[in-house]
């Protein structure tokens, strides 16, 4: 687990946090839903993507945080891209999405789809 005394990897807005429990009553599969696993890939124009999937188990290095009655697991490779961010799910008169508002993205495409991302050092780490 990576841990810094007095700042979260992810914290929750309470619509994202609506979201990620109605979304953990709906989910079927095998193993029970443990809750939304984000994270982020190569892709896009812009460089990364958010990723999102059910999760049915922890992996060695995830980040697991449990905010407002939601968990959120954070994928071990996307700790330091995502360290600060608040999760926030809005809907308006066209679509309904969760939104990431990440301090280390530089940048976002055109489309919304893809973002750039730059990992928190540890030089950065040791200012906060």
């Amino acid at each position: 687990m990576f841990s810094i005394p007095g700042l979260k990897v992810v914290s929750l807005t309470d619509a994202a946090a609506e979201r990620i429990g109605q979304i953990m009553a709906q989910a079927n599969g095998d193993a029970p839903a443990l809750g939304l696993r984000v994270g982020v890939k190569k892709g896009g124009c812009a460089g990364m993507e958010y990723t999102f999937d059910i999760a049915r188990a922890v992996e060695k290095g995830d980040e697991v945080v449990t905010e407002k009655g939601a968990t959120v697991i954070v994928d071990a490779k996307a700790v330091l891209f995502l360290l600060g961010t608040e999760l926030d799910f809005r809907t308006d008169r066209f679509s309904s999405t969760f939104v990431f508002n990440n301090p280390n993205q530089v940048s976002a495409c055109g489309c919304g789809e893809s973002v750039e991302i730059k990992p928190r050092g540890e030089d950065a780490l040791a200012a906060s």
